[in-house]
């Protein structure tokens, strides 16, 4: 038995454990403790989750096309893509720091993005997929979601440091815009997606729990 098959809410808030009677099942309720509006589940969470990650989708293309940085010394600009950045710091022989910009660029958000697709698609759809395995691929999309702000900390902290009036100068440029909208709409989207939907269609044959 499931907690909603129970009527048993727990608070978004506070966490309080709740139960819900018939009679409140048609009108909205609020928790006891911290009198937070209560949800059986996120309300459109499939819904909004789609919207978010199409819109980092969409994002993602200028974010690779367009130049992240635009360096000028001694008057000689250029502009960088996060590949190109990527391939020129491989070059000067500084593969780690190419290796970081890269795996935190490039890999980490087409990883949260296809991550975030499958587990949509696989809930909508009721793919094969076990709720032990959507779990995993969950947290997996969690856990990458932390990193995703350090090619946009390193580009901060140059902006910032790299100030020598004449000599050198460097600016974020579109790409960045578009890649730190990457990562704010798929961090919303992780949030918006209720793992408890997971579990609503599980059977004792893909990982639900059996009757004793």
């Amino acid at each position: 038995m499931t907690a909603q098959q129970a009527q048993l809410i727990v608070c978004h808030e506070c966490h309080k454990v709740c139960r819900l009677h018939n009679h409140h099942s048609a009108i909205a309720i609020r928790c006891p403790r911290c009198h937070s509006q209560l949800h059986s589940r996120y309300p459109n969470s499939l819904a909004k989750t789609w919207a978010l990650t199409l819109t980092s989708l969409i994002l993602f293309i200028p974010a690779n096309t367009y130049p992240i940085t635009k360096i000028a010394f001694f008057g000689n600009g250029q502009a960088d893509t996060i590949m190109s950045g990527v391939i020129a710091l491989a070059k000067a022989g500084m593969i780690p720091i190419a290796a970081v910009v890269f795996i935190a660029s490039i890999a980490v958000p087409f990883l949260k993005l296809l991550g975030l697709t499958v587990l949509l698609l696989s809930v909508q759809f009721k793919w094969s997929l076990s709720p032990h395995q959507r779990t995993l691929l969950y947290r997996m999309i969690e856990w990458i979601g932390r990193w995703s702000m350090l090619d946009l900390f390193v580009i901060a902290t140059l902006v910032a440091l790299v100030r020598m009036g004449n000599l050198a100068t460097i600016e974020a440029g579109v790409g960045a815009g578009a890649f730190g909208g990457v990562v704010v709409m798929t961090m919303f989207a992780a949030m918006s997606f209720d793992p408890r939907l997971i579990w609503d269609n599980a059977s004792p044959t893909n990982g639900g729990c059996r009757k004793s």
